[in-house]
């Protein structure tokens, strides 16, 4: 039930949406750029990873309608339901699967903050009958719903939202920031071309991954022994259980094969393979992971970093004509570049873990913004929370 003094409204009667022209494009080295779906994601366009085509493509890709500042380019494919603002006037062209909605009669950054809540998705979700988002008709971008107010509070509400918009906009930019150092950090010291003064004439060695660490290949026990009970040991079976750099075993087993203890290091060896995560669980891990702890003799922290630093290499090793997949003999053969020193490992380690603990709090802030905007988008949105025109909530 919406507000008094609100409406409710289809897309399509407070906004015009253009379709894109429906055929693949001529494309060229250089030019200007044209946008698909893949290169969407919310907040300003960017179109540096664009390809590209013509002046003259373009034009003719482009007759029909003209982005301009503030409109917005919504993904009808690929990444559906998701959109992004014209943020300048420099020229682009719409790909496949696309569409321009430009404002016509309700505030554009309004319906561009709109198309961001779950009021969107849950009509999206509607649409495609509660399957996995694959695709969405123009038709049916037209006739999205939308609770309209009158255009001061439009603008009050986008305004608002905006602001936490652009907060989360920066504190993403600070995680690729952070990210981008620490690899460069990684590049550095994990291959001995900075070193700390306290340790310059320390030795470098290769090593195998067997002569600093122990591993546990898994071994999966029988599915008929699962169960959510808490019956046994948590399973960790592959990479659906550690992809989030932690574990997070989904079912028990009373069937104890393989173990792993808390504070081991887990990695995927199947489908994908090279993933690293911090076990939190005493459990059975199945075929789909191998379970690494350090050497006395070597830096845990260090151990870490190295593997984390290895995860692209492991492809190399892949072998299966259905699935990747990785041997016990390339898991224990990888070969590792590190200094003799036990005091030097940790020192590299630690320098690298804490560049990881500041992108892990960064993360953490990053979540906490997008649930606090999520929550006010759904009392902004629903006029259950009223905005005053002259400013404030």
């Amino acid at each position: 039930m919406i507000p008094d003094g609100w409406e409710e409204a289809h897309l399509s009667e407070v906004a015009k949406v253009v379709d894109c022209k429906h055929r693949t494009p001529s494309y060229s080295e250089n030019g200007v750029p044209i946008v698909s779906p893949g290169n969407i994601d919310w907040g300003p366009i960017n179109l540096t990873a664009c390809r590209t085509t013509s002046e003259e493509e373009h034009l003719l890709m482009m007759d029909h309608c003209s982005p301009k500042l503030g409109d917005i380019i919504y993904g009808r494919n690929q990444k559906v339901g998701v959109g992004a603002y014209v943020e300048n006037d420099k020229p682009f062209s719409l790909g496949q699967d696309t569409v321009l909605i430009k404002e016509d009669g309700a505030d554009g950054g309004y319906i561009y903050q709109y198309l961001q809540s779950d009021l969107i998705a849950r009509q999206i979700h509607q649409l495609q009958g509660g399957s996995t988002f694959s695709r969405i008709n123009l038709k049916d971008i037209r006739k999205m719903h939308l609770n309209v107010p009158a255009l001061p509070v439009q603008r009050e509400i986008a305004e608002i939202l905006s602001t936490w918009g652009k907060a989360i906009e920066t504190t993403e930019k600070l995680i690729d920031n952070a990210k981008a150092q620490k690899k460069a950090l990684m590049q550095q010291l994990l291959t001995g071309k900075k070193r700390f003064p306290e340790f310059e004439y320390e030795e470098w060695q290769t090593v195998h991954l067997e002569d600093i660490a122990e591993v546990v290949m898994g071994s999966s026990p029988s599915s008929s022994c699962y169960n959510e009970h808490q019956i046994g040991l948590p399973l960790i079976q592959g990479n659906a259980d550690i992809k989030n750099r932690i574990s997070a075993p989904r079912v028990f087993t009373s069937e104890i094969t393989k173990e792993c203890r808390v504070g081991d290091l887990l990695l995927s060896v199947r489908a994908p393979v090279g993933t690293i995560s911090r076990s939190q669980h005493h459990a059975c891990i199945g075929r789909g992971v191998a379970a690494l702890r350090a050497k006395a003799a070597f830096s845990k922290i260090l151990l870490t970093e190295l593997l984390l630093d290895a995860e692209g290499r492991w492809k190399r090793f892949s072998q299966g004509s259905t699935f990747e997949a990785i041997n016990s003999s390339d898991v224990r053969k990888l070969k590792l570049f590190c200094s003799k020193s036990i005091d030097e490992q940790n020192k590299i380690g630690l320098t690298l873990e804490n560049k990881g603990n500041e992108i892990l709090a960064l993360k953490t802030q990053l979540s906490s913004l997008k649930q606090q905007k999520k929550a006010l988008m759904q009392q902004l949105l629903t006029g259950k929370r009223r905005v005053k025109v002259d400013g404030g909530v």
